[in-house]
């Protein structure tokens, strides 16, 4: 049930994304459901590979690296997800940013361990 949950928060907050940043464009519900999807597969697998390989650029940037490595992964995703469009590095920076804000305060509020 956790992990349905966690799929709908995602794909809110890629709906809300698109609808706060401009420059993204999601289609439907159910191509934000398949973006929420890799995101999540992407955060799973590759972010944390990314993480160690950047660690040199993060510690001196003091982590905000980060948030450039998650704007890049989201600009990624739009490129082979049809119905998902993200027009430049700035929006994928912000809409990667509003996802992750967005899905943290839903997270916190929504699911109890």
């Amino acid at each position: 049930m956790k992990i349905i949950l966690n799929w709908l928060i995602g794909a809110g907050a890629v709906l809300l994304a698109a609808y706060v940043v401009p420059g993204i464009l999601v289609s439907s519900f159910y191509i934000a459901l398949i973006v929420a999807f890799i995101w999540g597969v992407m955060s799973f697998t590759i972010k944390p590979i990314l993480n160690i390989l950047t660690l040199p650029i993060n510690i001196l940037t003091l982590g905000i690296f980060s948030l450039v490595l998650n704007g890049l992964l989201f600009w990624f995703i739009a490129s082979f997800v049809q119905g998902f469009e993200v027009d430049g590095f700035i929006s994928a920076f912000l809409g990667a940013f509003v996802v992750a804000i967005t899905s943290s305060i839903l997270k916190a509020i929504l699911i109890r361990d």
